[in-house]
């Protein structure tokens, strides 16, 4: 894209994709780094419209947040990563959110005002954990464990809209809608949930690679590898997100499968 052509799609759209709350995950760009690029787009775009200008590009857009898998499967769950003997989660899941209100405030002195965090789905239910079940069921306590995660982020959220002028953070529980369509493959036209496409479903998880094993009909799975999405499952997720997000012009406090 030439620079003119840049110049102009940073007014409209930016994508900062930020992998984990934590600065401490090798080789990753913290969402602390994601917002110095943030920052450092928002001077491009006042060289581009003025100050005055885009303050209130940046106080009118909407900014969505999704963040804490990585936290969790690339950290907490990992067994010879030094925060999973640290820590209870109870001591990891105050320190994420601590973590997280100060990146959340950061922000809103950055100009954002509509914030909207993507709360997790049930990563118990991913092929990363599920392999290090008996039977490969779910894992009961890493759900558990994310939901607390997940009520903690709403009530931090409740906190800083009541403290915070002109605030509008909301958060989007999309929990029930990614189990349900884990629970319930079929029903959405898919027939495999519990492994993924691509083979690479170890205890250590893993992405996939061009010399990976792919199954011979990716539609059909509702995970590409052992931690993501495959294309036609996130389709459906973003559909169901995006209908309640906007049927609602007041909250995104619960985003619901239909």
């Amino acid at each position: 894209m030439a620079m003119q052509g840049r110049a102009l799609a940073v007014l409209v759209i930016v994508n900062m994709a930020a992998a984990a709350l934590s600065a401490s995950l090798i080789q990753r760009l913290s969402f602390d780094d994601q917002i110095s690029n943030f920052e450092k787009t928002k001077e491009t775009i006042k060289t581009k419209i003025g100050g005055e200008s885009a303050e209130k590009l940046c106080n009118e857009a909407m900014y969505f947040i999704g963040i804490g898998s990585n936290d969790y499967v690339n950290n907490f769950l990992q067994p010879f990563l030094a925060d999973s003997q640290q820590y209870t989660h109870d001591e990891f899941v105050g320190l994420l959110t601590a973590t997280l209100e100060q990146h959340l405030v950061r922000l809103y002195q950055l100009g954002a005002r509509k914030m909207v965090f993507h709360g997790l789905g049930p990563l118990g239910c991913i092929p990363s954990q599920r392999v290090k079940s008996r039977r490969g069921q779910c894992l009961t306590q890493v759900n558990q464990w994310v939901q607390k995660f997940n009520s903690r982020v709403q009530n931090l959220i409740a906190s800083l809209n009541g403290h915070l002028p002109s605030s509008q953070m909301s958060f989007a529980d999309t929990y029930q809608a990614v189990l349900d369509l884990i629970t319930n493959p079929n029903t959405y036209g898919f027939m495999v949930s519990n492994t993924s496409c691509c083979k690479v479903d170890t205890s250590l998880g893993g992405l996939c690679l061009p010399n990976s094993k792919l199954c011979s009909n990716r539609t059909e799975y509702i995970f590409w590898d052992a931690f993501h999405p495959s294309d036609a499952a996130n389709a459906i997720l973003a559909e169901k997100f995006f209908s309640s997000l906007f049927s609602n012009s007041t909250t995104a406090s619960s985003v619901h499968s239909h």
